[in-house]
């Protein structure tokens, strides 16, 4: 059924990281210019995939180990987000000018907060249909 609670964190998800990543600066360089995730491609394409698997996860509702296993791939994927961005910011405060780093950094970071309660939603859901049947 595709009205579960975890079809609600998936959405969000595909909202944080398919569409705040490019109205939320990353970084502003020493210059003042503000990085987005669109001037940077690898940055992009990690958003935009991470997007997709939210979106697979919500189709694989009728499979739900299936979509638990791609919720995890997508996990994995934002901390190999957040991972490259910790990377990036570690290199701008070495720099002689100071640089601000932006609010799209944290982006990662609610993502899987998001993720992880979308796969305690599946398995809970997962325990439901085992204890039923099992009573039968």
């Amino acid at each position: 059924m595709i009205q579960r609670i975890q079809t609600v964190y998936l959405i969000v998800v595909i909202l944080l990281t398919g569409v705040l990543p490019f109205w939320m600066n990353l970084w502003s360089d020493s210059s003042g210019n503000e990085i987005y995730a669109a001037n940077e491609i690898i940055v992009s394409l990690v958003f935009y995939v991470s997007a997709v698997l939210a979106l697979v996860c919500i189709l694989l509702y009728k499979n739900r180990k299936n979509q638990f296993v791609v919720n995890r791939l997508n996990m994995i994927l934002n901390l190999f987000l957040l991972g490259l961005f910790v990377y990036r910011s570690l290199n701008l405060s070495g720099e002689s000018n100071i640089s601000e780093k932006g609010i799209g950094m944290l982006i990662p970071i609610f993502s899987i907060v998001f993720l992880v309660l979308a796969n305690r939603a599946i398995k809970k859901d997962e325990d439901l249909i085992k204890s039923v049947d099992r009573l039968r």
